[in-house]
């Protein structure tokens, strides 16, 4: 597949798009959100879709991350000069076109056979960061060797085993990874009703844990582990992968984990370090008490806790805790991110960026690598046009005097 650069403008890439329809095209994915997760819906298979589009409980957690968007109404301003956007910011050091990056999902290999590859092909031809996933389909290595140079950051999960933590964070460090982004939410799995109606959960099928069988130190455990006489046997699943499977499940996360911890981490590496899964303020000013880069507010997109705060809602709440802190760290958002509109409320409420989670999925899920591509393309051209549109030429120009928040 291509790897050929592409830069994005909002209204080049929608003249495209009409000039491709008056010549006979047809979209390769669907502009409107919701038909882009129904069109993926039906592509996928059941335990696919169920991993992939459900949450938590009732759903509660998701719907209220989309409808929260519209508590805050974007206040357009006329009559100023947008006839030249800049929609380019600089984050630890790289330079990014857009305020996006990918979310780090994990087992892709249930919707696309190339999975984080074709990912990493598409960001790459778009510079946009991707946040490899500690639940990959692909080893780290071998995601990278798809990326042609681009920005990579590395998602943690703080295993049981600080042995295999180091190791991770030193494979991430090798493969140029630019920050390691902590997800802290998930120290246990919620109570997703979509698995446990299918009883189905991917990593029992050795599904989504490359980044562990490609790690010397967790095959390792896995050599080491006594299996006693328990039986190995899982249709479709070979004996000797279960091991591993079986070891997996015994590392996979820790719930005893504390900010103390932080401090492992922090004398392991010189990378940025963000926490992912921030919600509550009084845990931003201690993220900032310990040190940390960075912090990724979100809520596991709805996946975690039913009935929990909305991210958007959480983000200003965040947003002043830091600044009381006088911390000039980047603040970034997921969860609930489906439009260019939403990317530029987020920007307008103290994100420096969003990660972008379940749309790109349902392209790579339609269409592989040239679906991750079009969604992506889409929403940085939405995203531009809804900035000029809104008055606004530069990032530094969005923010709370864009809206009108009714909360």
């Amino acid at each position: 597949m291509s790897t050929d650069k592409i830069t994005v403008s909002g209204p080049a890439r929608q003249s495209e798009i009409y000039v491709k329809g008056a010549m006979g095209a047809k979209p390769i994915v669907p502009f409107d959100p919701y038909k882009l997760e129904q069109a993926a819906k039906d592509k996928m298979n059941a335990n696919a879709a169920g991993y992939i589009i459900g949450g938590a409980g009732t759903d509660e957690t998701i719907r209220e991350n989309r409808s929260a968007f519209a508590k805050h109404r974007i206040y357009p301003r006329m009559l100023r000069d947008v006839s030249q956007r800049n929609t380019s910011l600089e984050l630890f050091g790289d330079s990014l076109p857009a305020p996006i990056l990918t979310c780090p999902i994990g087992v892709l290999e249930m919707i696309h056979e190339d999975a984080d590859k074709a990912v990493a092909r598409a960001v790459s031809q778009l510079d946009i960061p991707m946040i490899i996933s500690n639940q990959a389909s692909y080893s780290m290595e071998s995601i990278v060797s798809e990326m042609d140079g681009s920005t990579r950051w590395f998602q943690l999960y703080w295993s049981k085993s600080n042995e295999l933590v180091e190791s991770l964070v030193r494979r991430a460090e090798k493969s140029g990874c630019s920050a390691i982004a902590v997800t802290l939410d998930t120290t246990m799995l919620g109570w997703r009703v979509q698995d446990l109606d299918l009883m189905h959960l991917p990593f029992l099928r050795g599904q989504g844990i490359a980044q562990y069988t490609s790690d010397p130190v967790f095959n390792n455990i896995v050599a080491e582990m006594d299996f006693g006489a328990e039986s190995m046997i899982v249709p479709g699943v070979d004996p000797e992968e279960f091991k591993a499977i079986k070891a997996f499940t015994g590392v996979y996360s820790r719930p005893s984990i504390t900010w103390e911890d932080l401090k492992f981490l922090r004398d392991l590496t010189s990378l940025p370090i963000l926490l992912k899964g921030i919600l509550h303020p009084e845990d931003a000013s201690l993220a900032i008490a310990h040190g940390v880069d960075g912090i990724i507010v979100s809520n596991h997109g709805g996946r975690q806790v039913d009935g929990a705060i909305a991210a958007i809602d959480a983000l200003p709440r965040v947003v002043e805790a830091v600044n009381k802190e006088n911390s000039n760290i980047p603040i970034l958002m997921d969860s609930g991110i489906r439009t260019g509109a939403d990317i530029f409320k987020a920007i307008a409420l103290g994100a420096r960026a969003v990660c972008v989670g379940r749309p790109y999925a349902y392209g790579l899920a339609l269409a592989g690598q040239q679906g991750v591509v079009e969604v992506l393309s889409n929403l940085m051209a939405e995203f531009e046009l809804t900035m000029a549109l809104a008055g606004c030429s530069e990032l530094s120009e969005i923010n709370k005097s864009c809206l009108l928040s009714n909360n």
